[in-house]
This record gives structure tokens, sequence and C-alpha cells, in this order.
């Protein structure tokens, strides 16, 4: 089986997931990969997972993070500079999540970090109350292939996971995963001087000794694009709303103010981010406005200003009421940003 190893000179997530999902779906079945990268601000949810639930979208956009779903499944995770992200690919029945595993425990040796494999997918230091976690991982697999990627906290700026995993508290129910904290350390507490470069020295050194190869290391970066298959295509996907957005799971999100002229709810049920079907009671005087919302609501966009917009045009058809509808319109957009 014949090695590759690429380090990404990119922070940018979208192109470093799309050179990971390219790699995986064009890989002969004899080849084994190592692939080295870190994003720049970034949540990264799993595949399965509604951004709605998970994050903190409206601070997210204040603080320009990006988010990024993956290929794979597992929890939502925030990325900064601090990170260090790994990817093992292999045909099988090469493939092996605990060969890889060993290889990053091994490369951390080097570097004086004695971690251990605890659970599922966490890699963690200390023991009992004193246990924390500083890698966790999620996997994909097909008939003939694998791969394992996970993140490593280096010097991450672990205040602000607070700040875009914790979503304001909604009435959103969702049939996607729910992610699960963790206490969590960063590695330069250990080694103060441990960085990006040396942590992915050390892996690729662990890497070549465990096969016994020293394979040329490729350098990638949106200036130098890798030589994949529909990679362009890929890259664009990645950056798309429909990839990032569009493919959350099936939910459904109650929305209930009362306001001076009357109280409303809104019942809305949404699949891949769009509204398929609304419910709307109020006790108002005048309720026509808020049962003419409930259609004009179906397959938009779960996003605010579409629903802003389709708040703005019905309005126009109820201009006597336009007071009450532009109070109902700003908590809407705010509730459901």
């Amino acid at each position: 089986m014949v090695s590759r190893i690429l380090l990404s000179n990119s922070n940018d997530p979208h192109f470093n997931l799309a050179v990971e999902d390219c790699i995986f779906r064009s890989m002969p079945a004899d080849q084994r990969v190592l692939f080295l990268w870190r994003n720049a601000d970034t949540v990264v949810i799993g595949r399965a997972q509604n951004p709605w639930k998970e994050c903190n979208l409206k601070k997210m956009e204040e603080d320009s993070v990006s988010l990024a779903r993956r290929q794979s499944g597992g929890g939502a995770v925030f990325h900064d500079l601090g990170n260090t992200n790994f990817t093992f690919m292999a045909g099988k029945p090469e493939y092996d999540k605990e060969v890889s595993t060993r290889i990053v425990l091994n490369g951390l040796k080097k570097l004086g970090i004695e971690g251990y494999a605890n659970g599922r997918n966490d890699l963690v230091i200390g023991e009992g109350d004193e246990m924390r976690k500083f890698s966790g991982s999620a996997y994909k697999e097909t008939k003939d292939r694998g791969f394992h990627h996970g993140t490593l906290l280096l010097s991450a700026d672990l205040s602000r996971l607070a700040n875009y995993l914790n979503p304001d508290p909604k009435k959103l129910q969702s049939k996607g995963i729910t992610s699960v904290r963790a206490r969590v350390t960063n590695l330069n507490d250990i080694t103060p001087d441990i960085n990006h470069e040396s942590v992915s020295d050390a892996i690729i050194e662990a890497f070549c000794e465990h096969f016994g190869e020293t394979p040329r290391i490729e350098m990638i970066s949106p200036s130098a694009l890798p030589d994949l298959p529909d990679f362009v295509e890929k890259f664009e996907q990645q950056q798309s709303w429909d990839w990032n957005f569009g493919k959350s799971p099936e939910f459904t999100h109650h929305l209930d103010e009362r306001f001076k002229w009357g109280g409303v709810e809104i019942h809305l049920n949404l699949q891949k981010a769009k509204i398929t079907s609304v419910q709307t009671f109020t006790d108002s005087l005048f309720p026509d406005p808020i049962e003419e919302l409930a259609k004009r609501l179906i397959d938009v966009p779960y996003l605010p200003d579409a629903i802003a917009h389709c708040v703005d045009e019905l309005i126009e058809c109820y201009p006597n009421h336009k007071s009450n509808l532009e109070e109902m319109k700003s908590w809407f957009v705010k509730t459901v940003a």
C-alpha cells in the first residue's frame, strides 16, 4: 500500500473539508493518506446536525465565525488556529481507527504528552476528576475504505466555546444528533511551546515510522489546488447554504409571544431548512393576517431575511394592520435568527 501525506496552508474550513472529501472519494483502494490542516474561526457540525439547535448563529455572524458541515457524523466543535486537525484514510482491510489513534498518541509522546484513548472517540489526559479531553474524533466508512478525523486542542481560546456552541433557548425539536459537551484542556498547558508545526511534524514522523515509508509531503492551498477529481465543484458545494444549512434534519419550531393587541403562536415544520407546514393561532380581534401568514410561509427558507420579506408582503396586503404586523415581524425574525 502506498502512503500519501498532505499539509494544507489554507485556514478556510470549506477548502479543507472539500480536500478531505475529494481525496476520500477518489483515492485508490491500495492507498493510505495522512492529511493535516487547521481552520480559522469556525463551528464545524456533523453531517446529521441542525445548526439552529447546536449553534448561536447570531453570535457567530456578529463575530465573523464560519459554519461548516462535514461529511462525517458526531457533534459540533469550535475550531480556531489553536487547533490542529488530522485525517487518516485507508482502503480496507487495512483501515483501522485504532492504528490512526495510536499514531497520534505516539506523535504526541514525542512532545512529552502522555495521552490515552477514552471511550468511543476521545483522547484525554489525567485520571478521575482530573481527566480532561484534548481531542475528539469522527469517522466515515464505505464498503472499501474508511477515514478517521479529529481535532487536537493546542492553544485554542476555550472561552469562545460557550459563545458559539450554546444556542439561544428555542422551542425547537430536531431529529438530528445532539452534541455532548466535555471538560477540555489545551495541550500547551502541558507543553507550553507546542504549536501546529511541531505537532504536525511529530504526527508525520510517527506515521512514517509505523508504515516504514517516507513519502513526499504535498503542500496545498487555494493558490496551489490539489490535483483531485471534481475538486472545484466540491469546494463550491461545501461553501453553499444548501449544504451547510439545507442539509439539516427535519425539525419543528414552536414560537409564541403576547403583544398588546393579542397573542400569537406559530408552529413550524421544516425539512431541508425550508418551511413545509405551518399552524398559526391568535386571540387577536383581527386574525385574518395571522391566518394568511401560515399560507405564505410554505416553502420559505428558514432565514431571517426570507421570513422578513414574507411578512413585508403580508403587510402590503393588510396596510391597516401595519403597526401590529411590523411588531410581530421584529419578534419573529429575532427569534429565528
